[in-house]
């Protein structure tokens, strides 16, 4: 079997571009709507909705390779490459902070020209604390590059990326292509095909040892946002990491042949998705901030300081809910302290109880607003 990379010309994708006629019209009208909706917002919940896209972006690019990082580690790291405030928490995790930073790379350099030289630059910012990989440079040896899985003596090839002595060749060859394939401003259609075609070019070279998919999905990001022109308000990875399954499936796939309309239209799709869970996450922010102003006045400063770590996770929800163990954790207080506190935040219908006895959790008493 032959893989893309081994076929003349793979560079020359062949598709069929009207499977996705109906899906530009949507993405169109998501992205339309979201951009407007935030435009509209105060700078201060603009801020807050734009942390909240590159919390989730940088904690579900992690998650897709089986890498987990504190949320508070993520966010202190973006808050403070963006300047964000002027204390800024202690970062325990050093990956944590370099793939935060990578985020905030990312996004304000969406309308400078793509080079080897840039994407070597995020691999180097992505692995500077990694203590087994050449960061900012492309793999070496002669051992090949494979995407396996299964036990020792069992494993499944899914597939083989081009040898190490071809991938400075073959980026440069990509290189090429991501500037010749021009988009013109507000051409929804060549955008969602570039964006597509990038990061499956990208991921067929697989240049580098580690963090690959990584860089590939900030290529993709750079891609639609250098597209649109402005940078993109979703999380791709997000949407990739609910069914990780279909989208290494789709990739596996795609790497078989130069023949990519079904690739095509699964990653347009899921940029689709992503964009319509955007506006949630906007709406979300707004509610947080407006549910905050309006009972801050009520709440002692244990009580703020809970509620705002319930908030913390998104639109995802606080996992378990807020309950009294998890209380004494957060705010450091007492077991009968937190009791009280909870009993108090429930009478004012700030917090709804759900459960009984030792099962009692607490939920925010939240109330969907729109614009």
């Amino acid at each position: 079997m032959k893989y893309n990379w081994q076929l003349k010309d793979w560079q020359n994708f062949v598709y069929d571009d009207s499977v996705i006629d109906s899906l530009c019209i949507d993405f169109a009208f998501e992205t339309g709507e979201v951009k407007g909706l935030v435009d509209s917002l105060p700078n201060i919940i603009k801020q807050e909705a734009i942390l909240q896209f590159m919390i989730s972006e940088a904690i579900k690019t992690s998650e897709i390779e089986g890498e987990y990082y504190s949320r508070q580690d993520i966010m202190s790291s973006i808050k403070k490459n963006l300047g964000i405030g002027n204390n800024f928490d202690y970062i325990r995790d050093k990956n944590a902070q370099s793939v935060g930073k990578l985020m905030v790379t990312v996004r304000n350099s969406y309308s400078e020209q793509l080079t080897e030289i840039m994407i070597k630059q995020w691999h180097d910012i992505l692995m500077e604390y990694s203590k087994r990989v050449n960061s900012g440079q492309y793999r070496v040896g002669d051992e090949p590059m494979q995407i396996v899985s299964g036990s020792y003596g069992k494993e499944i090839i899914h597939f083989e990326a081009p040898p190490s002595n071809q991938v400075s060749v073959e980026m440069k060859k990509f290189i090429k292509w991501y500037h010749d394939f021009e988009v013109q401003t507000n051409d929804v259609k060549k955008a969602l095909i570039k964006t597509s075609i990038s990061h499956l070019y990208f991921e067929s070279i697989h240049p580098f040892e580690d963090g690959n998919g990584r860089i590939g999905r900030a290529i993709a990001e750079k891609c639609l946002a250098e597209s649109l022109n402005r940078p993109v308000l979703m999380s791709i990875s997000s949407t990739i990491e609910q069914n990780k399954k279909k989208y290494y499936q789709s990739l596996k796939q795609a790497q078989k042949t130069l023949e990519i309309t079904d690739w095509i239209f699964y990653f347009s799709t899921l940029i689709l998705e992503s964009q319509r869970k955007a506006k949630q996450t906007v709406l979300f922010t707004l509610n947080k901030t407006r549910f905050i102003d309006r009972f801050k006045n009520q709440m002692n400063q244990r009580q703020i300081k809970a509620v705002l770590k319930m908030f913390e996770n998104g639109v995802s929800g606080f996992e378990g809910g807020m309950t009294a163990i998890k209380y004494v954790s957060i705010t450091k207080t007492s077991r009968a302290t937190a009791t009280r506190d909870l009993q108090d935040l429930t009478g004012k219908k700030i917090l709804k109880p759900k459960g009984e006895g030792r099962n009692r959790s607490y939920e925010l008493n939240l109330v969907e607003e729109t614009m």
